[in-house]
């Protein structure tokens, strides 16, 4: 069997945990020949006798092809650290998952990506300010990384799939749940435009352990973090010292000074530790060398799969120059509220913009 799937067999076991793997993986070549072990071997590698026992009875190909084929009928990927699709920037942080499971698009893996957080209880201003900066970030296309949790999360991947663009949700629990139960719908919808990604087995019991757990890869997988609002206790600034571990970029955004909700973003901005954010410029410059030029994106918006034939026709027509609502509707023959719609969504997508006077400009 391929070292691949063994080592998704083990870890698939029950009691072989993180730790436990390193020691199997770390003692000698031979692991990939596991499914001949004895106990005495697995004993060998630091397990306790009851699991060796246990391992040496059940840990064979036909459990490991029962276990993937049930991971297969879900639509379920399996990535190890072996395969070609594991992000390289997980690979260098200091406990990388040994598996992930993926449901959705696998290439957003080793994207360009920037991880969104903060509290799950937000005041409007931090709604607002994580909504348009995830929606400006995934037009840009940065994929957009955060939990699928309550507030911020959730605000930001509602406004990065409404941009078109890429989101990639890290979920606390396993990977055929969603987490909390009220957001199915985005669960499913990240699936159908983005990538759902878990380290744990499906089956595994949900506990609160693994949510900070969890933080480490929506840090570990992005090249900056970014923490829109957070209390002093926020669990957000446990994502925020991850990132500081891994060597990546992070970013705070300022808040008043006399909200609760951002004593944790103003406390990384006065001890230096955090880029101040205002806009999303303040983020993508960062990655310049990895995007598209100006020139490049619009190009790419418009031929690409950005644009609906909707709103290509009024990007062309944007083209020969500022143009009013009154022309517009007069040039296509729309109805007042498909026009509207149509503008709205290329202001959205920072295509094009509106002026004093109800005339419009491309960007």
């Amino acid at each position: 069997m391929e070292k691949k799937w063994v080592l998704a067999g083990l870890h698939e076991c029950p009691g072989v945990g993180w730790k436990s793997l390193q020691r199997i993986v770390e003692y000698d070549k031979d692991w990939e020949h596991a499914l001949e072990f004895t106990a005495a071997d697995w004993m060998e590698r630091g397990l306790d006798r009851e699991l060796a026992l246990h391992l040496s009875e059940q840990f064979n190909a036909g459990w490991i092809d029962a276990r993937m084929e049930q991971l297969c009928l879900k639509g379920i990927q399996v990535i190890t650290r072996l395969d070609s699709e594991y992000p390289i920037l997980m690979k260098e942080t200091a406990r990388p998952p040994w598996v992930l499971y993926v449901l959705g698009d696998v290439r957003l893996l080793n994207g360009l990506s920037v991880a969104m957080v903060g509290t799950r209880l937000p005041t409007a201003y931090g709604r607002k300010v994580a909504a348009d900066l995830a929606g400006e970030l995934s037009a840009r296309g940065i994929t957009v990384v955060s939990g699928m949790a309550r507030g911020i999360d959730g605000v930001c991947h509602e406004a990065a799939l409404q941009a078109g663009g890429p989101t990639l949700a890290v979920l606390g629990t396993a990977i055929d749940v969603a987490y909390p139960p009220d957001h199915v719908s985005l669960y499913r919808r990240i699936t159908e435009q983005g990538l759902i990604v878990s380290e744990y087995p499906i089956g595994t019991p949900g506990h609160p352990g693994m949510f900070p757990q969890r933080n480490r890869i929506i840090a570990g997988i992005s090249r900056g973090t970014v923490v829109v609002e957070a209390d002093a206790r926020s669990g957000s600034l446990i994502t925020a010292d991850m990132a500081l571990e891994a060597n990546r970029d992070l970013f705070a955004v300022p808040g008043p000074v006399t909200s609760p909700k951002s004593r944790g973003t103003l406390s990384l901005l006065k001890q230096g530790a955090a880029k101040i954010v205002t806009e999303a410029k303040d983020i993508w410059e960062e990655y310049e060398a990895f995007l598209p030029s100006a020139k490049e994106f619009k190009k790419e918006a418009v031929t690409g799969n950005k644009l609906t034939d909707e709103e290509r026709r009024i990007y062309h027509m944007l083209e020969q120059g500022i143009t009013s609502f009154d022309d517009l509707l007069v040039q296509t023959g729309w109805d007042f509220g498909l026009l509207h719609s149509v503008l709205l969504s290329l202001i959205m997508k920072k295509t094009a913009v509106q002026l004093p006077g109800s005339v419009y400009q491309l960007i």
